[in-house]
């Protein structure tokens, strides 16, 4: 069972072993020993399925698997098929307002896309909900530093797996766009404590894609949220929301795109008028079902899909 295994949790760091694409998803865990910063006491990890809402809030309106009380976080790594691998890799990063992980619409479905132009899917099982102290009005902490740790460990692992260092991308949806920007953004100073030889290797991704994102926008001003900036050396970023998103305004992208056009940095914006909240990477007569196809070609004009050198 491919959901299972997702939220299985390992007992050691280790290796993942084959990833080859005709076996089932691996799962690693993302900290060897104790995780930074966390307590653990929280109750054990579960899955539940997500509320109904109406079509003015969101585009997928059924309810689908959600992760919540992750004290051990972990990426799931899914591979193309063999005859389709263009060694690119992207990091998914589900969205649930840093309450829940969206591990289906926002985590597998993504995941299955990726695999579908050539490209392996690591699902971020990033810690869950907030812990106390962290409001929801601001994004919580620790996830950044799960990322951060998600993107070094993947490039730390590239030869092994047989993925290419320098194109790694990262994506996430909602809260988690928010975290993609963050860690696009944010590869000058780790937000943990260095643990081992991993945390080494750079924790930029080589392009991001934060999705209908949130905790961009400062309250109330026209400029990025506290502890957000572009700095030099950010990576290319492709931007989508829904222009009738009553949950994350557009505006949270629109802040951002014209702070990484200021800064140099190649960007894509795209908003589709009438489109809500969550509406991932589902296919559908909604015009905002088409965002994959405009990221595809820009990826691919990026340089991102190119196959990887044969050896």
């Amino acid at each position: 069972m491919r959901f299972a295994a997702a939220v299985s949790l390992l007992t050691c760091l280790g290796t993942v072993g084959s990833v080859a694409a005709d076996d089932k998803p691996a799962v690693v865990e993302l900290w060897p020993g104790k995780v930074p910063d966390e307590t653990g006491n929280i109750g054990a990890e579960y899955v539940r399925m997500s509320p109904k809402l109406d079509r003015k809030r969101v585009e997928v309106t059924e309810s689908t698997r959600m992760v919540t009380n992750v004290t051990k976080p972990t990426i799931t790594v899914y591979r193309p098929a063999k005859e389709k691998d263009t060694g690119a890799s992207v990091v998914i990063c589900p969205g649930g307002g840093y309450w829940d992980l969206y591990w289906e619409l926002e985590g597998e479905e993504v995941a299955s896309w990726l695999n579908s132009i050539g490209v392996t899917g690591i699902i971020l099982k990033y810690r869950v909900p907030r812990r106390p102290g962290e409001p929801e009005a601001q994004p919580a902490r620790r996830p950044l530093q799960d990322a951060q740790r998600a993107v070094s460990l993947v490039r730390s692992k590239a030869g092994e797996w047989g993925l290419a260092p320098d194109r790694i991308g990262i994506v996430g949806f909602s809260a988690g766009g928010h975290l993609a920007a963050a860690t696009a953004t944010g590869f000058e100073k780790r937000t943990y404590e260095p643990v081992d030889e991993i945390d080494k290797v750079s924790c930029r991704p080589d392009f991001a894609v934060p999705v209908y994102s949130g905790y961009l926008k400062a309250n109330d001003k026209d400029e990025l949220a506290a502890g957000l900036s572009v700095p030099k050396g950010t990576p290319p970023m492709f931007l989508v929301h829904g222009g009738a998103d009553i949950i994350s305004d557009p505006e949270h992208s629109v802040v951002l795109y014209r702070a990484l056009k200021r800064a140099g940095v190649p960007a894509e914006l795209h908003i589709y008028a009438s489109a809500a909240h969550d509406f991932g990477v589902r296919r559908g007569e909604s015009p905002c079902s088409t965002w994959t196809d405009s990221c595809t070609a820009w990826m691919r004009h990026q340089g991102f899909l190119k196959p990887a050198p044969r050896l």
